[in-house]
């Protein structure tokens, strides 16, 4: 019985690592969209330089919140999938197909949190690419005025 329940718990213990690096990387992206916001607020001149890093910092929120979603999804049903390992092996039931189904969706829901991580990671390379060109048009402004 513990050996089947083995499995699951590594499971528990990697899908709660990469939920700590996607909460670290929700704080992160909540922290700079309040630097964007006080910029704005003191910067009116640049307000659609800000705007559009604010518009990809809510997306970037938003998909991290889902990712993070989906990932304690999977960890509740991983859960449960220990709890009814547990409750066939000591009610002597031979009920594999709930315990392949908890296992496929957990799996699913999973597999869905990390693609959504990586569309998150995408979309912070284009909001790095919008700083760029940003500094770089400052800089431009900069030099024709002397």
């Amino acid at each position: 019985m513990l050996q089947m329940a083995i499995g699951p718990v590594i499971v528990i213990s990697g899908v709660g690592l990469l939920l700590l690096s996607m909460t670290n990387r929700y704080g992160r992206v909540i922290d700079r969209s309040r630097k964007v916001c006080d910029g704005l607020r003191a910067d009116g001149a640049g307000e659609h330089r800000f705007s559009d890093q604010l518009k990809v910092l809510l997306k970037r929120a938003r998909l991290l919140r889902l990712s993070i979603i989906l990932a304690s999804c999977s960890l509740l049903l991983t859960a449960f999938l220990i709890i009814f390992l547990f409750i066939t092996a000591m009610s002597g039931l031979q009920e594999t197909r709930g315990i392949v189904a908890l296992f496929v969706v957990a799996m699913l829901c999973l597999i869905t949190s990390l693609m959504v991580f990586i569309w998150d990671i995408n979309l912070s390379l284009g909001a790095l690419q919008l700083e760029v060109k940003s500094a770089r048009e400052g800089a431009v402004a900069r030099a024709t005025r002397l």
